[in-house]
């Protein structure tokens, strides 16, 4: 048998289709940002790609595919930015805190872009079906990500062993939310530093004497793309 390496094929460009689709999707995305999912129409995506209105509905077949598809791409974007980069560093206290960090960094340019899952909960709170599935599937396998990280650090002696775990996530998911309403609706200045202060004082509470010190523990990991994913949405 010859030893001679068969030469790799060269990777192949995504059909026009999937990147006709993911130009909508795109754009749907950012317009979804500013007026909400609700806002979200078949002929408002059309006039913003200049595309025909049967073009779009040929991708999606409905508004509510295309609404469910922004969401999907609002979690694949919000994991790679927010969970992958985390991943980097170490299990319990530092992994923590840099998926705060990370999810800070991501709040923060939300602030004035606006947030799908903050707005989604806002429109679809009340109003069951395949939408609401979506947001509540995503902001749920993010929770469980951070509780994950919050019993880890339990796990490797950072915080105490009675510390509740599911109150501590609660209050620093409470953070991001009060920062939303506090900087974007209220506009108070310096909403970003007392939410990170708050986050600080939470892990303070539950923290033991063995503790990383926040200095060390809170270094940005690399931004890296990950391989592995939070969970997918279907």
């Amino acid at each position: 048998m010859s030893a001679t390496a068969v030469p790799a094929k060269p990777a192949r460009a995504a059909p026009k289709g999937q990147q006709t689709k993911a130009i909508i999707v795109d754009a749907a995305l950012a317009l979804a940002a500013q007026i909400g999912l609700e806002g979200l129409s078949i002929g408002a995506v059309a006039e913003i790609t200049k595309m025909s209105k049967s073009g779009v509905f040929a991708h999606f077949g409905s508004r509510e595919e295309l609404q469910i598809s922004v969401v999907r791409e609002y979690h694949a974007r919000f994991e790679q930015e927010v969970f992958f980069p985390a991943l980097q560093a170490p299990r319990g206290l530092p992994r923590l805190r840099a998926m705060f960090a990370n999810w800070m960094k991501r709040t923060s340019t939300e602030i004035d872009s606006g947030c799908i899952y903050i707005s989604g909960a806002s429109e679809f709170d009340d109003r069951p079906g395949p939408v609401r599935d979506a947001l509540v599937e995503s902001v749920s396998i993010w929770q469980a990500a951070v509780l994950r990280a919050i019993v880890q650090s339990k796990t490797e002696g950072h915080l105490r062993a009675d510390a509740d775990e599911r109150q501590v996530g609660f209050e620093i998911h409470g953070l991001i939310l009060a920062l939303h309403y506090e900087a974007r609706f209220l506009q108070v200045p310096g909403s970003i530093g007392r939410a990170n202060v708050g986050f600080d004082n939470i892990l303070a509470r539950a923290a033991t004497p063995d503790a990383p010190p926040a200095s060390n523990a809170a270094e940005s990991a690399p931004a890296a793309r990950g391989t592995r994913r939070l969970k997918t949405v279907r």
